[in-house]
């Protein structure tokens, strides 16, 4: 588990906007680890994660796209279900709110255990980063988990 920046970038909902962004920093070599484009009304929120912030950022102010950078979690996952829900748990235990997520696979799924990256902004960044990395004699401790939660729908 690692730390990031992730670049967040609001633009118009028009047909084009975001190839255009994405040939813009493709023609600047900026790579990404995780990538997520969600409709917020008539505005598209693209949060990235470049391997080279600084190239990312470059490109953005060249362009005068105005974008905001946050610290995120990059967290290695098991390509099983319920991998995601075990981290979502353990932060659980330990009161953290996840603001959002968003997953990168990068393998093929052919293996289990590997090819899942998880992006995550929470509340409380440095207390995360103990939580997840918990380790004893180079394992992961298993953390006690919280009973799930009963939503009355209704």
């Amino acid at each position: 588990m690692q730390t990031a920046k992730q670049l967040s970038v609001s633009l118009v909902n028009k047909p084009g906007r975001l190839a255009d962004l994405l040939t813009a920093l493709a023609k600047e070599k900026v790579n990404f680890q995780a990538l997520c484009v969600m409709d917020s009304g008539g505005r598209g929120m693209v949060r990235f994660v470049p391997e080279s912030p600084e190239s990312a950022i470059a490109v953005l102010e060249q362009m005068n796209v105005r974008y905001e950078i946050n610290d995120v979690l990059l967290a290695d996952l098991p390509n099983q279900p319920g991998g995601f829900r075990h981290l979502c748990e353990r932060l659980a235990v330990e009161h953290l709110n996840i603001d959002y997520a968003y997953c990168s696979f990068n393998g093929t799924g052919k293996t289990k255990g590997s090819g899942v990256s998880a992006v995550i902004r929470v509340n409380d960044l440095a207390k995360a980063q103990r939580i997840i990395g918990v380790t004893v004699n180079g394992r992961h401790r298993r953390l006690p988990m919280r009973r799930p939660v009963k939503v009355a729908v209704g």
